[in-house]
């Protein structure tokens, strides 16, 4: 009785935003990457397209992952700077994806001008976008030389909304296959990796610091201003959370600092999501309005595999409450999603339609997603 009293503690600020925030994440890379989609459709424009993966691209990613690991739980203080400045790129231009909407948006409500400035890579480049490119620029500068969690965050969450948008899973089959094979390769690495590595792989990877290349320079170039503010790294593999936040409740004499989710936590059930949304969407003659989606017949899947994201992090939450150890998400975001989606749809018998990805072939403009 004693120990379920340790379960209060999700209603700390940190867990409930932490929650809020994985579940936000999730909803809008599966709803980012479907208008993607649709984008991409409507201006005839493939130079962008989506990955769309197949049975043995899905089975390559646990074991070029589980590669990755080992990389860098051996390599990391050599490699970390490099892996800073991959970083850094991916991560300003994942920004610059995930707000170019919404700058698109803004031009058309206001009708503002915006001429062309250049071209690159046989694209137009504008003055907004280029703004825009080095707004997203500052912004990964901030995060190089404060490092602050804020600025990782919204680092790590481009970076997930820009990855569930160009890497898609085509039906259930390979969805089922990629989710089962990272099922195990998760609970491997956090279980059972210290049996054979003499430490947790995934627990040591995730919690390692980055050099930072800013100090570095501040060091090279003398400038102790700037080597005094920079510091160590926690990369945007992850989204974090103080566990004092607004002054939260710390469990235990010995916990951590931040409360973590791996990008991969989000990412990888949010590719479901995107799948079902999909499907959903090319079944349905309707417009869907997102403030209409309930009422929609549309989006009917979405309404068990969020959920179900929702209640599997939860229970991972309180799984690691509970036995005051780091416990592996997927183990049960898995089945909490793929498992509704799965039985919802034998009971519909429209499994077999969503398990080799057939839709019918209906009427895009009728089919617009309106955000």
């Amino acid at each position: 009785m004693e120990s379920l009293w340790k379960l209060f503690y999700l209603l700390e600020p940190a867990p409930v935003t932490l929650i809020v925030t994985a579940v936000a994440v999730t909803f809008g890379s599966a709803f980012r990457a479907l208008n993607y989609g649709k984008e991409m459709e409507r201006n005839r424009d493939f130079s962008e397209a989506s990955i769309t993966l197949d049975g043995s691209q899905a089975l390559m990613i646990p074991v070029m992952s589980s590669c990755s690991l080992l990389l860098m739980f051996y390599l990391f203080s050599s490699v970390s700077q490099l892996l800073t400045a991959f970083t850094a790129i991916a991560s300003a231009s994942s920004l610059f994806f995930c707000f170019s909407p919404y700058v698109t948006y803004l031009k058309s409500q206001y009708g503002l001008a915006d001429p062309f400035v250049s071209r690159c890579c046989s694209k137009s480049f504008t003055r907004t976008q280029g703004l825009l490119l080095l707004a997203c620029t500052g912004i990964v500068a901030a995060w190089l030389v404060s490092g602050h969690w804020i600025l990782n965050n919204l680092l790590g969450i481009s970076i997930c909304i820009a990855f569930v948008s160009h890497v898609r899973l085509p039906n259930i089959k390979i969805c089922a296959m990629l989710l089962v094979c990272l099922f195990v390769y998760d609970i491997f690495w956090v279980f059972f990796s210290e049996r054979f590595f003499g430490e947790n792989v995934m627990v040591s990877v995730a919690t390692q610091q980055a050099s930072n290349p800013v100090h570095t320079v501040a060091n090279s170039l003398s400038l102790p201003g700037l080597r005094l503010i920079t510091r160590k790294l926690e990369l945007p593999v992850k989204i974090v959370f103080p566990r004092n936040l607004l002054g939260g409740v710390i469990p235990g004499e010995n916990a951590p600092d931040f409360m973590m989710l791996g990008l991969g936590d989000m990412a990888i059930p949010a590719m479901l999501l995107a799948l079902v949304l999909c499907f959903d969407h090319r079944k349905s003659r309707d417009t869907v309005n997102l403030f209409d989606i309930p009422s929609s017949k549309g989006h009917k899947y979405m309404w068990y595999a969020l959920p179900g994201y929702a209640i599997g992090l939860v229970t991972a939450l309180a799984a690691g409450v509970l036995t005051h150890s780091p416990q592996p998400a997927l183990l049960y975001l898995v089945p909490c999603t793929l498992g509704p989606v799965i039985v919802v749809s034998w009971i519909r018998k429209e499994l077999i339609e969503l398990w080799e990805g057939t839709v019918p072939n209906l009427n895009d403009k009728a089919r617009q997603v309106e955000v």
